[in-house]
């Protein structure tokens, strides 16, 4: 099946490529953000990612074929915020099995000693995040996504990774439309990008933003995914590639005089080489009835979000008025993110011991439950809670630590196919525009993630050399009677938590559909002073929550979800934003007429 398939794919997309006549000129494709039907689907942000999935499950390919597909083709499209100069997290169902399994492919401190909880302090004093320590080669992180796509595909896949990235070589090479989201980002990446010379020479024009509506090509990624269509694995952890990432790590390429210093990071060719993805077990939890999986460490997104749903499993939610539902919402992720910045970083052994089993016990959430009132909001930051009698080792102590933020540069997707797989993708470069270096020749961006460590005070999320940053990416499956149900996530840094949890409730508890779910209102309270909501729920929910002692602060929108839905009558539902980050595109096999 394999051999056939690679023949029928490859050469399909080849001739597609060969027969394009020279007038033949990229459009700007429609978006449809809703789509039901059988057969398999995708949702993702952007309609030419999501094409190449469902045009790989049309020809047989699997969920994970799709998932790898359609993200090889965001590393093209959506530059800023994904593509192989990053990470990510994959959860997956597999219908064979019934097993739900993830591949852990974030990125990875170098293994320089100098490396240590100090790197980010000059004289005692922490490196301006802005645009210092964001724009630097300290802060990127050997790069995983490469390595998640490859074995995925070979344990769980049908093609390979040279099929599996033709969709995104003929894109790179074809061009795909500026649209407004594109251009807007690249705007604002702007000051950064003129310091580079390489991004300046890969995503500028003249210096300048492309114009929307015009054609963007990038000619050297496509000469990249070539390469490593021909090479594999080690065209990438190894040789000129690795050589080329170092380079650019060590000694960014910047104009004469730049504006601020782009600081050398400490990544050597080994520290490439030697990457590897791990298989950490999924969480779960159980919520009305319902199983929910996610990502465990270094992750806190599966851990986080299902200590958020064990608190509210307390509370009625689906009889409570609206501004008592989002009283309750807030309240419990803010507990869960004094529990989350306390005890969650890298859980392999030589850095931090995470009481997992203590932080996702519904024991442990029964106690935070009980701090809520539900007339009156907490003063915050609330203290974090002592999980180690509910975890029962020996190795658990009873820890507080600051928060520590995320940036928001990240992508999200789903796939299904007609045998029953799921896979629940998020993958990122960290900040929008992730390091702002651009490997030259490479067509890529390298990321920012080593940012995500705390740079003082104390906590499991300090840096250490080789250790992997906390995340907030949380891909997430949710199974009824060990069936697939739902598949969400969503990009925002930090705010992917809240975002996963809010859209969880709105279609377990409150009766929504899920692109109900997805499109609505959202806020964010990750513990913190203020509750960060965008304009149309601070419209709705304001006044009655501040009556409750909630203050608010503005954002212009929180995460660009995507989702799916198993229907009850056997057919699929995809879902993406209609509206944020410009919306997303949804698709299935075959839809319904």
């Amino acid at each position: 099946m394999r051999r056939s398939l690679a023949f029928i794919i490859v050469n399909v997309l080849a001739l597609l490529v060969a027969t394009l006549p020279a007038s033949a000129v990229p459009q700007l494709p429609d978006k449809h953000p809703v789509a039901v039907g059988t057969n398999g689907a995708v949702a993702t942000v952007d309609p030419l990612a999501t094409d190449a999935g469902l045009a790989i499950l049309r020809r047989g390919g699997n969920a994970v074929d799709a998932a790898v597909a359609a993200a090889a083709v965001l590393g093209v499209t959506e530059p800023y915020s994904a593509g192989i100069g990053g990470g990510g997290f994959m959860v997956i169902y597999l219908a064979e099995s019934g097993e739900v399994v993830t591949i852990d492919g974030r990125e990875e401190a170098p293994s320089d000693p100098d490396f240590d909880r100090d790197v980010f302090l000059e004289g005692g004093v922490p490196i301006p995040f802005f645009p210092e320590r964001v724009t630097s080669g300290l802060a990127v992180g050997v790069p995983g996504t490469f390595a998640t796509w490859v074995d995925a595909l070979e344990r769980y896949g049908t093609i390979t990774i040279a099929q599996a990235l033709q969709p995104g070589r003929v894109v790179a090479q074809r061009g795909f439309v500026v649209d407004e989201t594109f251009a807007g980002q690249t705007a604002g990446n702007l000051p950064r990008f003129r310091v580079i010379t390489s991004t300046a020479d890969t995503f500028l024009v003249d210096g300048e933003v492309p114009e929307v509506g015009s054609v963007f090509r990038n000619e050297d990624l496509a000469r990249t995914y070539h390469k490593l269509q021909r090479e594999g694995l080690a065209g990438f952890y190894g040789g000129d590639l690795a050589a080329e990432i170092v380079a650019a790590v060590q000694d960014p390429p910047v104009i004469d005089d730049p504006p601020f210093p782009v600081r050398p990071g400490l990544m050597v060719v080994g520290d490439i080489e030697q990457y590897q993805v791990l298989h950490p077990d999924p969480t779960m939890v159980e919520y009305r009835g319902l199983e929910v999986f996610g990502m465990g460490p270094p992750s806190s997104g599966g851990i986080t979000v299902g200590e958020s749903l064990n608190i509210g499993e307390n509370f009625p939610l689906d009889a409570v008025d609206d501004v008592t539902f989002q009283h309750h919402v807030l309240e419990a992720t803010a507990l869960a993110f004094a529990d989350r910045n306390a005890y969650i970083g890298d859980d392999r052994p030589q850095y931090n011991y995470v009481p997992t089993a203590g932080l996702l016990s519904q024991g442990f959430a029964d106690e935070r439950a009980a701090l809520i009132d539900p007339l009156a909001a907490a003063a915050k930051p609330v203290a974090p809670g002592d999980p180690c009698d509910e975890d029962g080792s020996v190795l658990c102590v009873p820890n507080a630590a600051a928060l520590a933020m995320s940036g928001s540069s990240t992508t999200h997707l789903v796939t299904a196919d007609k045998w029953g797989n799921v896979v629940s993708y998020t993958l990122t470069i960290e900040t929008t525009g992730g390091s702002a270096i651009t490997v030259p020749g490479r067509g890529f961006l390298l990321n920012n993630e080593l940012t995500d460590f705390n740079s003082t005070g104390d906590g499991p999320n300090l840096a250490a050399p080789g250790k992997r940053p906390r995340s907030s990416m949380s891909p997430t499956i949710v199974l009824a009677d060990g069936e697939p149900f739902l598949a969400v996530g969503t990009p925002g840094g930090s705010t992917i938590i809240t975002t996963v949890v809010e859209i969880l409730h709105n279609r377990i508890d409150r009766g929504m559909s899920l692109p109900e779910a997805i499109a609505a209102p959202r806020a964010t309270q990750r513990n913190t002073s203020t509750v960060g909501a965008e304009a149309a729920y601070r419209d709705l929910y304001e006044a009655g929550l501040t009556s409750l002692g909630h203050a608010f602060s503005g954002r212009s929108e929180i995460g660009a979800a995507t989702g799916l839905e198993f229907l009850p009558d056997g057919r699929l539902l995809a879902a993406a934003e209609p509206v944020r980050r410009g919306g997303g595109d949804a698709g299935v096999v075959r839809a319904d007429d």
